[in-house]
């Protein structure tokens, strides 16, 4: 008996061409391409906005700059030293105060007006100069104390800032009580000469 099947004559031959498998490509249309590309360039674009919003978010959040409250809180605890210790401005002030009296004096002056042409004077003239400095001083520190209040009110001064204001304000006040004392001859009597007047 024989058992080997013939195909049927109806049935499709089989194609039984090997195909190489890494010679296949699924090829893409174009205009799955081209949308592919405008989505690409879309999600790029929507990155670079996003962070342009995250980068003025961030500004904002940013803390402000105090340089200029710093650097005006620095000098007016500068002009509070210099009004205490002195400043060429107050020695050539002086001295000029000292030299104009000298020339005004007479040869019949007596002790007393010699001693105010070179001393009093000069003395009174270098307190002014000295209550000038703290007077700045006192003005300068007190607006940068304010200037929060001026500009928002969730502004605040860093610490160290706010304490060299307030020192320049103690020095400042003790400038210009120093100079009412000196200016008056609160502080010290003027010297008097003993027989000036016989």
């Amino acid at each position: 008996m024989d058992t080997t099947k013939t195909p049927a004559p109806n049935a499709a031959e089989a194609d039984t061409t090997p195909v190489a498998l890494d010679k296949t490509e699924t090829g893409r249309p174009a205009e799955v391409e081209a949308a592919a590309a405008v989505t690409d360039e879309a999600t790029d674009e929507v990155t670079d906005a996003d962070l342009d919003d995250e980068a003025l978010a961030e500004d904002e959040d940013r803390e402000p700059s105090h340089v200029g409250s710093a650097a005006f809180a620095i000098v007016a605890a500068g002009l509070g030293v210099v009004a205490l210790s002195g400043s060429w401005v107050a020695g050539i002030v002086s001295e000029r105060a000292s030299i104009n009296a000298r020339l005004e004096l007479t040869q019949a002056a007596d002790a007393n007006a010699q001693i105010a042409a070179q001393f009093v004077d000069p003395w009174h003239t270098t307190a002014m100069v000295n209550g000038i400095f703290s007077a700045l001083a006192l003005i300068v520190a007190t607006f940068v104390l304010a200037l929060p209040a001026f500009s928002s009110p969730e502004r605040t001064l860093p610490t160290w800032v706010r304490s060299v204001s307030w020192a320049a304000i103690g020095l400042g006040a003790l400038g210009v009580l120093l100079f009412v004392l000196m200016y008056f001859d609160l502080l010290l009597a003027i010297p008097k000469a003993a027989g000036a007047g016989a």
